[in-house]
């Protein structure tokens, strides 16, 4: 997990070191894209953070899930006229508010053991 937190800081720095402008029609699936990064991130994190069976190949392969599914979503909205990258969003939202929260309680379980 350290690997993902550190690939993530470089790809941070990188972005906005570099003046890459996105084009206005690709916006939706940037976004669902980053969302998605962030909700497998968290649960990656959660996973760790809970001492669950971590595995980056299961990290890797939901990560490339939530992407592909994601824009397909997405894609399939815009052929039917739909905003449907807005359910997309939403579902992902949900995710990482839920696994923040069973990264916090389990801190916090941590922090009142320890200070027992």
């Amino acid at each position: 997990m350290l690997w993902a937190l550190a690939g993530i800081l470089i790809g941070i720095i990188v972005g906005l070191k570099t003046s890459l402008i996105i084009p206005m029609e690709y916006i939706k699936y940037t976004a669902i894209i980053i969302v998605g990064i962030l909700d497998s991130l968290f649960g990656a994190i959660r996973a760790e953070t809970t001492k669950e069976d971590y595995n980056p190949t299961i990290f890797l392969t939901g990560l490339g899930f939530n992407i592909i599914l994601g824009v397909a979503i997405t894609l399939l909205g815009e052929t039917l006229g739909l905003d449907l990258y807005l359910a997309v969003a939403v579902v992902f939202t949900f995710r990482i508010f839920s696994n923040l929260a069973i990264i916090r309680r389990s801190l916090l379980q941590k922090f009142i053991k320890r200070n027992k």
